[in-house]
């Protein structure tokens, strides 16, 4: 493009000092009083690194992504009256990465427990959701051996291996060294534990009328994840921060007294062992049925033995997995039902509960809750890959694991409806897309919490379903600049903050993502193109951030970048507005500005004297070079009120300057640019000023240059910046004088 400032001085032989525009446009800024700048908001490279082989710029995992497996037989025994967990497991260890291992580390969540754990000294005084909670008893792994499992021609030997136990971490030593690229090593671990009664919240044991209900969580030892991010990920497990975990096959034999119903992790392969004959044909029953079908009633868990000196083991096994656990008990009243999938196969839905939480207002649902939320996220974002999903009744506010779920046994209705629903979300998140929970949480409670939201409108004819939030209310609540950013860890949130930070601003952020900004189309299309390029796989946040941009076609980073990566705000207001000629037949001039770093799409309602109301809507683009906007509305008749974001859907600080009404607003007066329109001349040089009017400003025209736009200064004062020069009309508008940069003036007179 051509620049006319320097060709038009040459013309007029004199130079034009700009010094002092310059200095009242910074001047300008100042009195603005807005933090908004869109360098910030709009900067450049939100990415830090580009795309590799294993992480494609597209946001797909790459050509050579890789992963590594771990898959797991394990054994448990549970000793009721001790509340202990005596139990082995041989880790089958696939080295994937490109790199040859000479030791692997394993993760001792059970350790959390122990009275000198790291996670044991920072909880505060005054309590905490995590660790123990308070009890006093012998916590932690009691590993009582480790060994490498190798076979030839049939022999197994097994040899004792080195290993270190730093707090919730174990490293094994492989003499030999695991190589790269499909090396595998077997690991055979001896070991037990003190159950606590309740697990930071996310496993325990429960007394109930009819026995102790034991939900059993991180109770083996678990592979760390090596990846191509940060190789071994080895955050010591403090309570607050989840989990990141391996997949593989897991074939689990749990042993428990003879009247306990165990539920697990995956499908139970031999129920002729466990089962009465009648339970069996309930079960076959469940398993072809729409509606709850009892297997074992409140009838005969009240008139089961209450000790007994017999044991049952139960056998499981689950595919493509991150995790296990599992729940055993005297007390559960057992139910299933079937779960239809969208590819046409069945799954099985049970709930177990003591018949203390039983009732058609409580836990007499669970299975009717568990069913539509398990069909629901399958067709809307990927197929439930798991044979059975079940709902457990225990003393955990609600907790997460593939194929089964902890609730609150004191949850009823809309509670318990939440709850559930929320637990098995995250089958999706992050049990099929296995993000990393101890760094990132948002990126599986935020999802979760989102797409809960649009599975709540769903059920049942909305019977719980939820008001649409109101982000004014919410603003102080995301945006407070005291919070922690969402990109923080768990571990390094105040614990107060964790519910916002992870679980309700992600979340609100993707509802303004698909409903304000991308349209539910293109959101649900990226997002479910997200679970499918990452089911069972690592992402990271970029390849979350690059695969909703590449998948909806848009540049995303001013909005990852206020709401994910720093803790901006959001204020938007109206500044002025103004008739067009002081004529309100001819339409409006609204005069916007965004005084905060974040910047948000613009939606406001435009309310005339006769009560039409118009929605106007304007996109991100206005902010991205611009403190304040102006456009033009065609209303035909005065205007009763203009209301910037009427729905609440933006999370704005500030309502105070996003209403304008006529009772109280001010109507600023148009200048009426027809006195200065006409072609202009001057005799010291053979120059032509053709000014008309565009849009409401001068526009200049010059024989053999490009035109320009007259910006007014004062009373008959205009300038351009661009063309860097300024004019001022005599009263009588007959002509001007243009002011030169050493105070001389030329003048040009109309013809």
């Amino acid at each position: 493009m051509k620049n006319i400032r320097y060709n038009l001085i040459l013309v007029l032989t004199v130079l034009l000092s700009i010094s002092s525009v310059w200095s009242q446009e910074q001047a300008a800024v100042v009195k603005q009083k807005s933090n908004y700048n869109y360098h910030d908001a709009f900067a450049p490279f939100f990415y830090t690194k580009n795309g590799s082989n294993t992480r494609a710029a597209s946001g797909q995992p790459g050509h050579e992504y890789w992963q590594n497996r771990a898959d797991y037989q394990l054994t448990a025994q549970l000793n009721e009256q001790k509340n202990e967990i005596t139990g082995s497991g041989v880790i089958t260890y696939t080295n994937n990465s490109p790199d040859k291992m000479n030791f692997v580390w394993m993760n001792l969540d059970q350790n959390l427990f122990q009275a000198d754990s790291r996670g044991n000294a920072v909880v505060p005084i005054t309590g905490s959701r995590n660790g123990a909670q308070g009890q006093i008893f012998d916590g932690g792994h009691k590993i009582k051996s480790v060994k490498l499992v190798t076979s030839s021609n049939g022999k197994v030997t097994e040899v004792a291996a080195k290993y270190v136990i730093s707090d919730t971490r174990m490293q094994v030593f492989l003499p030999q060294g695991l190589n790269p690229k499909g090396g595998v090593v077997k690991i055979k671990i001896d070991f037990s534990f003190i159950a606590p009664f309740e697990g930071s919240d996310r496993m325990g044991v429960l007394e109930t009328k009819n026995g102790k209900i034991f939900t059993m969580a991180q109770w083996y030892p678990r592979m760390c994840v090596y990846d191509d991010v940060r190789g071994w990920n080895t955050n010591p497990y403090l309570g607050a921060s989840e989990f990141y975990l391996e997949y593989g096959d897991f074939d689990v034999k749990i042993t428990t007294p003879s009247n306990h119903v165990v539920v697990c992790s995956g499908e139970l392969v031999n129920p002729t062992e466990v089962y009465s004959s009648e339970e069996q044909k309930r079960l076959a029953q469940a398993k072809l049925s729409d509606a709850t079908v009892l297997i074992r009633t409140a009838a005969e868990v009240n008139n089961l033995p209450k000790t007994t000196s017999s044991t049952k083991t139960w056998h499981y096994k689950i595919k493509s997995a991150r995790d296990v656990s599992w729940a055993s008990s005297q007390a559960f009243i057992l139910d299933g039902a079937k779960i239809n999938l969208p590819s046409g196969k069945k799954a099985l839905a049970l709930s177990v509960y003591p018949v203390e939480s039983d009732g058609n207002d409580a836990w007499g649902r669970s299975t009717e809750y568990t069913k539509t939320s398990i069909e629901n996220y399958s067709k809307r974002w990927f197929e439930y890959p798991y044979p059975v999903a079940t709902n457990v009744a225990g003393n955990e506010g609600g907790m997460e694991y593939p194929g089964i779920v902890f609730c609150g046994w004191e949850s009823k209705g809309a509670s318990l409806w939440g709850v559930t629903d929320h637990e098995f979300g995250h089958i999706w998140f992050p049990m099929i897309v296995g993000s990393n929970e101890r760094l990132f949480a948002w990126m599986d409670e935020g999802f979760n919490t989102f797409i809960n939201s649009i599975s709540s409108h769903d059920f049942n004819n909305g019977e719980y379903k939820e008001d649409k939030a109101d982000l004014h209310r919410d603003s102080e609540l995301y945006t407070n600049p005291a919070l922690e950013t969402m990109m923080s860890s768990p571990d390094n949130m105040k614990e107060a903050n964790i519910g916002t930070l992870c679980y309700s601003k992600p979340g609100a952020g993707l509802v303004m993502l698909r409903e304000q900004i991308l349209g539910p189309e293109r959101f649900d299309l990226a997002l479910r193109t997200y679970v499918e390029r990452w089911a069972f796989k690592h992402p990271t946040p970029d390849d979350f951030f690059r695969t909703i941009e590449n998948v909806a076609g848009e540049d995303l980073s001013w909005f990852w970048r206020g709401w994910f990566q720093y803790n901006w705000r959001l204020d938007q207001g109206i500044n002025s507005i103004k008739y067009i000629k002081n004529d309100p037949a001819k339409g409006i001039i609204i005069n916007i500005e965004n005084f905060e770093k974040m910047a948000m799409p613009i939606v406001l309602d435009v309310k005339t004297k006769s009560g039409k109301v118009t929605r106007v809507k304007l996109p991100v683009e206005i902010w991205q070079k611009n403190v304040d906007w102006s456009f033009k509305h065609n209303s035909t008749e005065p205007i009763e009120s203009i209301t910037l974001d009427p729905d609440h859907v933006f999370p704005d600080v500030n309502e105070a300057n996003n209403v304008w009404t006529a009772e109280k607003g001010k109507v600023d007066e148009d200048l009426i640019l027809d006195g200065f329109l006409g072609t202009f001349t001057t005799d010291k040089a053979p120059l032509k000023f053709i000014i008309t009017e565009k849009n409401g400003s001068l526009n200049v025209e010059i024989v053999g240059y490009p035109k320009f736009n007259l910006t007014p200064t004062g009373k008959n004062k205009f300038e351009s910046k661009r063309a860097g020069l300024q004019i001022e009309f005599n009263e009588a508008k007959t002509g001007f004088e243009m002011i030169l940069g050493d105070g001389r003036k030329m003048s040009f007179t109309k013809q």
